[in-house]
């Protein structure tokens, strides 16, 4: 396995966790939103993860079994969850009997997926970082 297939699966598993974010943000800023354009509330998303060969089509053809394996993005599913009932009956989108839907889900538990995203992509950045410095010392004992 060479060093740098090992930045390229550093890279994918950035890439991925940078997707995860921007999915997390978008569930945040939408936490109250009562109407979308499907008409009912906003519905969480979330990120599912697949594993992703690395390397060149070439290389993938001739791999053998120790291929280092990435992450990519296979899709970005909605939330299952029921919207959440409140009684709010001034509320313009409030039914006939005063409730609103608003979107299912905890702004909390989005806050810490949201620091699980970024401790993943900081943990990338430092793996990168080893790597590099170990191409660097093998190019400084060829010297």
């Amino acid at each position: 396995m060479s060093l740098f297939s090992l930045l390229s699966v550093s890279t994918s598993a950035m890439r991925a966790q940078r997707t995860r974010a921007e999915v997390i943000v978008q569930n945040l800023a939408n936490a109250e939103t009562t109407r979308t354009a499907d008409g009912g509330p906003y519905r969480r998303k979330w990120v599912v993860f697949q594993p992703d060969a690395q390397g060149s089509p070439f290389a993938r053809v001739l791999a053998d079994v120790n291929q280092p394996q990435g992450v990519r993005v296979s899709e970005v599913v909605d939330d299952a969850r029921k919207p959440e009932k409140r009684y709010l009956p001034g509320h313009p989108d409030a039914d006939s009997e005063g409730y609103v839907l608003f979107p299912g889900g905890n702004i909390v538990e989005d806050m810490v997926e949201l620091m699980n995203a970024t401790r993943s992509h900081q943990a990338n950045i430092a793996a990168m970082s080893a790597v590099k410095d170990m191409i660097q010392k093998s190019i400084d004992l060829l010297r």
